[in-house]
């Protein structure tokens, strides 16, 4: 397994559009695009800050995970993300060494990506998400 970078952090917004205004308008970091992820359930906005990503996370219905997320949590850090080279070849090392993993698959992800998470049990409460570009 080789971890090339931190992809993202997602950040669970209950409005995108409000949420821009403070990252654009008052920080100065541009989004580069929005889009809806109809398997998750999910409205997403990316901001580059050098070899990562600000990632805006709104729930686009009320079983939506991010919706219930912040239901029970507030807004706030959602994710953390780190992109590997081979997605495959790192949920079979995580599930051998152990980890309990949410998704022991693939799944589409923003922005082309494919996706897999670790349960937060296993990594101290983190949500950690591992994507492959």
């Amino acid at each position: 397994m080789k971890v090339t970078v931190v992809d993202h952090i997602g950040i669970a917004v209950q409005s995108i559009d409000e949420s821009l205004k403070i990252w654009e308008a008052a920080l100065g970091i541009a989004c580069t695009g929005v889009e809806e992820v109809e398997e998750q359930k999910v409205k997403t906005a990316f901001l580059p800050v050098g070899d990562t990503e600000i990632e805006l996370l709104e729930g686009t219905s009320p079983d939506s995970p991010v919706t219930k997320f912040i239901e029970k949590k507030g807004e706030g850090i959602h994710h953390i993300a780190l992109r590997v080279e081979n997605l495959e070849e790192t949920l079979a090392e995580l599930k051998a060494k152990g980890i309990r993993l949410i998704d022991e698959t693939p799944r589409y992800g923003a922005g082309g990506a494919r996706i897999a998470f670790v349960h937060p049990k296993a990594t101290g409460g983190i949500l950690l998400e591992i994507s492959e570009r």
